[in-house]
């Protein structure tokens, strides 16, 4: 499943998201805001984190008005790799070397023609693996050490 969140600030560049992946013939749950009434961040973030902890989803999108906040809140969920977007660069980078499972994009910076082509790209690359997933298992080794209270 796939699927996507915003604040107020990443609404209508969501909504153009939603509109490209369905072009694409991608279905996606949309877990909010539906408004543009001013909401927080942390709270969207979680709903799209906690279904790819729980591998209730295997990809997400999220955006508010810069990416930062949901960037860090989504990254503090145990198995989300969540990577600020900012580019073709970054997008492709962010699969083929981090295997992101979120991508996280600035409403307020971004055009939608710019974010859809980053999402676009990220869909398309492939995780490298080799030196990649020893660095990613690196990673899920901080993550249970967290969980065992060894941090």
């Amino acid at each position: 499943m796939f699927i996507i969140a915003s604040d107020h600030g990443g609404l209508e560049l969501k909504e153009a998201i939603k509109a490209f992946l369905a072009e694409r013939k991608i279905t996606v749950s949309d877990l909010g805001t539906m408004n543009s009434d001013s909401v927080d961040y942390p709270d969207y973030a979680s709903r799209v984190a906690r279904a790819i902890t729980h591998g209730e989803a295997e990809k997400g999108i999220l955006i508010c008005g810069t990416g930062i906040g949901m960037s860090i809140a989504a990254n503090k969920f145990p198995g989300v790799r969540a990577a600020l977007i900012t580019d073709e660069f970054t997008a492709r980078m962010s699969k083929e070397h981090n295997n992101a499972n979120i991508i996280v994009m600035g409403g307020r910076v971004l055009s939608p023609e710019q974010a859809s082509a980053m999402v676009s790209v990220w869909l398309d690359a492939t995780f490298e693996g080799g030196r990649h997933q020893r660095r990613l298992e690196k990673i899920s080794e901080i993550e249970e050490d967290i969980r065992q209270g060894r941090i």
